[in-house]
């Protein structure tokens, strides 16, 4: 067939007799079996001694094919060995000469499938490819696919749209694994987005095949960090930040020298991600981190727009707000204010340049925000109040009572803390991570108190996923107080209905909670949920699919009506208690 006919169409260029000529030579014949016994000598394996075993094979009825087959695999891996030595063998222009001669030998055989490994051998050895064979490859999608990386690389480093479909779909698989793990069904305070550590993280799929696919290649490296740059410009999704952390520290635990040492990054990186590691930034490090940002000197300032989408990462914002809550509890206990703490300072200056990445890469102007003064005179000391008031008033549960009466929890929310959360992005985080801190210790009555306050925040923050993530998490600790109309009334109508209808992600977080805690909800208070979650047309697969989960659940609960018949009226409902298997 035609396919035949150009894999073996080498073989003439190189003076090697193929199926075309014999066809000739017995076309034009008098005697065929003398012609085909010529023809076998002529092309035949020369070795004198094979002349007597062939006939032997013969009358084993081995066909010649089967034995030229058999001599020709032995040879092919003979001579795979042989490239794969030469490569590390002698003076470096001598060895590449060589397998640039066997190239042009051999290149023109390709296509046949026993030479194929051969060829792709040697480019793959070739550190440089002639240009002209790398077009030849790259215009036959069967010969790419069949390529090294190395070869590969070779061809996407000058073809940044070919990269660029390569990388893309591992982008989008990253970002889907991302938001699978935000919106698992397993909810857990023990489990969250935040456990894996740095080095597990960097083992996962996509960012292995990366780091494969760049090798030592500066050019390509630089090439995927524009990709992040753009999508993070183009999307906002901060998961891209991550990706572009993680990536650099894989090259780092490859001691990937020749990519490391020209990323301006890696050393900050490096010590960022053993405070992530250990969801702190100690004392030492903090100097090592502020060494490196206050070094950035004049002319170089386009750093800082790649730090503060390190800093952007959510693992990075998680550890810096962490640290700035165990600090404001620290200072509370020292009597220390805010702003004569050097280290917590400058924990604020690193948020405010993560959060502030977007901008900073979408204006090109890289300068360090500006830190507002009232975050630190005015907001950092209201969160200690409120730390202050917890103390007050566990204290105060302890002592006698004597005609007073007890204390009530102060439930009001000052107005500034309010506006703080509303109007400024730092704040807000800082006091997100404080209501998660509160919620973590099982502290109700500072969940409902500072509750309200979340209902509008700075850029919707408190509706985002990985803050619904963290709070649905913690939440599991409180899971007795569901039981109680109050606390679900301000849960659910108080926050999360309020952004239900406008924000699917929202919908799909409060089924999560629902369909792990429904057990604990009063029942009058499920029903009424179960009616206002109910999806509209307008809602997405996933909510609608999480729904019909809860409402299955739910279904299992309800008492046959046998058993509502035979149970004696009671003036007041009493909660169903479900069996372990019905969870």
């Amino acid at each position: 067939g035609p396919g035949q006919a150009e894999m073996y169409a080498g073989l003439q260029e190189l003076g090697v007799a193929n199926g075309e000529d014999l066809k000739e030579t017995l076309t034009n014949c008098t005697e065929p079996l003398k012609a085909i016994e010529q023809f076998q000598t002529e092309n035949g394996v020369l070795l004198p001694s094979l002349q007597y075993a062939l006939p032997f094979l013969d009358l084993h009825g081995t066909p010649r094919l089967e034995f030229h087959q058999s001599v020709f695999d032995e040879l092919r891996e003979k001579l795979l060995e042989r490239v794969s030595a030469i490569a590390l063998e002698g003076k470096v222009e001598e060895r590449y000469k060589k397998l640039e001669d066997l190239l042009e030998k051999s290149f023109s055989l390709v296509k046949m499938p026993s030479i194929q490994p051969v060829v792709m051998c040697v480019m793959k050895h070739l550190p440089k490819v002639p240009e002209k064979k790398l077009k030849l490859v790259m215009a036959d999608k069967d010969l790419y696919k069949a390529c090294a990386v190395e070869v590969k690389r070779q061809i996407w480093q000058d073809n940044q749209a070919l990269f660029g479909d390569e990388v893309s779909p591992l982008l989008k698989q990253y970002i889907l694994e991302k938001e699978n793990i935000l919106f698992s069904n397993d909810i857990s305070f023990l489990q969250n987005f935040f456990s894996p550590s740095p080095k597990t993280r960097r083992q996962g799929e996509v960012v292995q095949k990366l780091t494969q696919m760049i090798g030592k290649n500066v050019k390509l490296y630089d090439m995927v960090l524009q990709f992040l740059r753009t999508l993070f410009l183009r999307t906002r999704n901060v998961h891209y930040c991550t990706l572009r952390a993680e990536l650099l520290m894989s090259l780092h635990d490859l001691e990937i020298s020749e990519i490391c040492t020209v990323d301006p990054c890696h050393k900050f990186t490096w010590c960022l991600d053993a405070c992530i590691r250990e969801k702190f930034v100690d004392n030492k490090r903090a100097r090592e981190l502020q060494g490196f940002l206050d070094g950035v000197k004049k002319g170089q300032e386009q750093v800082l727009g790649d730090l503060s989408m390190i800093l952007c990462d959510p693992f990075a914002i998680n550890t810096l707000a962490l640290s700035t809550i165990r600090h404001l509890q620290d200072l509370v206990g020292q009597d220390t204010l805010p702003r004569e703490s050097p280290d917590l300072l400058l924990l604020l200056r690193m948020l405010s340049l993560g959060q502030g990445a977007w901008d900073m890469i979408d204006s090109q102007v890289f300068k360090e925000p500006k830190m507002e003064a009232e975050l630190i005179t005015r907001f950092l000391p209201l969160l200690m109040s409120f730390v202050v008031d917890d103390h007050t008033f566990t204290v105060d549960q302890k002592l006698p009572s004597e005609e007073k009466g007890p204390i009530p929890y102060p439930s009001t929310i000052p107005e500034a803390f309010t506006k703080f959360l509303q109007e400024n992005r730092i704040a807000c985080e800082i006091g997100l991570y404080y209501i998660l801190h509160i919620t973590k210790q099982r502290n109700k009555n500072a969940f409902l108190r500072l509750l309200p306050a979340l209902v509008e925040t700075f850029s919707d923050l408190a509706f985002s996923d990985i803050f619904l993530h963290l709070l649905t998490g913690n939440l599991t600790l409180l899971s007795d107080e569901f039981a109680l109309e109050e606390f679900c009334t301000s849960l659910f109508d108080g926050f999360f209905l309020t952004a239900c209808s406008r924000k699917e992600n929202v919908h799909r977080h409060v089924l999560r909670l629902l369909l792990h805690l429904h057990h604990k909800v009063a029942p009058a208070k499920l029903e009424s949920l179960q009616k206002a979650l109910e999806p509209t047309k307008q809602s997405g697969e996933a909510v609608k699919e999480l729904y019909n989960q809860l409402s299955e659940k739910l279904e299992l609960r309800k008492p046959s009506p046998a058993e509502v018949a035979e149970t004696p009226s009671m003036e007041l409902p009493l909660p169903t208690v479900p069996t372990p298997a019905s969870r």
